[in-house]
């Protein structure tokens, strides 16, 4: 670069900085996403989000960005009192039938009964892995953080900083793995009363409508994806921004392991790993691994 001026250096110098740093922080939900339904339902206050279902709608958001590897979180209160037949989404996916999606789905129940906390992962559009747990605290009388964690090693999904479920990566074994297309954040609050409550049983109660979830401090820290170059560069370990591909994120500590085996004795109601009636004896191949 000799011989260029101090002022075209400068400029250099920070593009190149900017290309290097693909670490975003996101915290605003009308800046950083779009309605993609029930635009009338939707409210942002404050760069707060709500949520609301009614019989004519319900709502949903979707990021600007796509991301690939890192960290996304968000602080959600579900909707009190009688939430039979509604579902709280907080997700990640990407487009078309061989998509990769992470799920946090909330499914309702009638007053006085626990929710459902429902987690799913599809690679290359194979989804069935479905985990679910009964909250051990309350999840509607104030926020609790979500947090989906998701680097070239693993998946982890986490609630109020404790890990609740790890999906690890055997492409080479020949079991799909979400690490070559973006994904963008969704949030979305709509009716399902025809499986998400008792398997159906128990209907939405619209008399108790408008049903309403909400969410604060959005967070995304993750490499935002630009297309197939970022297959290559967001899972590079020698860029110094890439923090996710750190030895460190690559297994969960044992202290980790620990908190999450309790929650898991405690509060999984359903693996799709234990469940040989569903598959007639032919598990999913990563059952058999190591999980975490």
């Amino acid at each position: 670069m000799a011989g260029l001026p101090v002022q075209t250096l400068i400029i250099v110098l920070v593009t190149a900085l900017a290309i290097l740093d693909r670490t975003v922080v996101e915290a605003n939900f009308d800046k950083n996403f779009i309605v993609t339904w029930g635009k009338h339902h939707i409210g942002t206050t404050n760069g707060n989000l709500r949520l609301v279902l009614d019989k004519s709608a319900g709502s949903a958001i979707r990021s600007k960005v796509a991301h690939l590897f890192g960290t996304v979180e968000m602080l959600i209160k579900l909707v009190p009192g009688n939430s039979a037949g509604t579902v709280a989404a907080y997700y990640m996916s990407s487009t078309g039938t061989a998509h990769d999606e992470i799920d946090f789905e909330f499914l309702g129940n009638a007053t006085g009964e626990p929710y459902t906390i429902h987690t799913n992962i599809f690679a290359k559009g194979k989804g069935d892995r479905e985990q679910q747990f009964k909250p051990w605290f309350n999840p509607t009388n104030g926020f609790h953080n979500y947090t989906i964690h998701w680097n070239p090693s693993e998946v982890v999904w986490f609630v109020d900083g404790t890990p609740i479920r790890v999906f690890r990566n055997y492409e080479k074994e020949g079991i799909a793995y979400p690490n070559k297309q973006g994904m963008k954040v969704f949030a979305s609050l709509w009716s399902a009363d025809d499986w998400a409550t008792q398997g159906g049983r128990v209907k939405t109660n619209w008399t108790q409508a408008p049903f309403v979830a909400e969410g604060r401090r959005y967070k995304a820290r993750t490499c935002v994806w630009q297309g197939p170059v970022s297959i290559k560069q967001c899972a590079d370990p020698t860029i110094k921004s890439n923090w996710w591909t750190s030895p460190s994120f690559s297994q969960l500590t044992r202290t980790q392991i620990d908190r999450m085996q309790k929650i898991r004795s405690g509060f999984m109601i359903y693996d799709y790993c234990k469940d040989t009636n569903r598959f007639k004896g032919v598990m999913p191949p990563e059952c058999s691994k190591r999980q975490f």
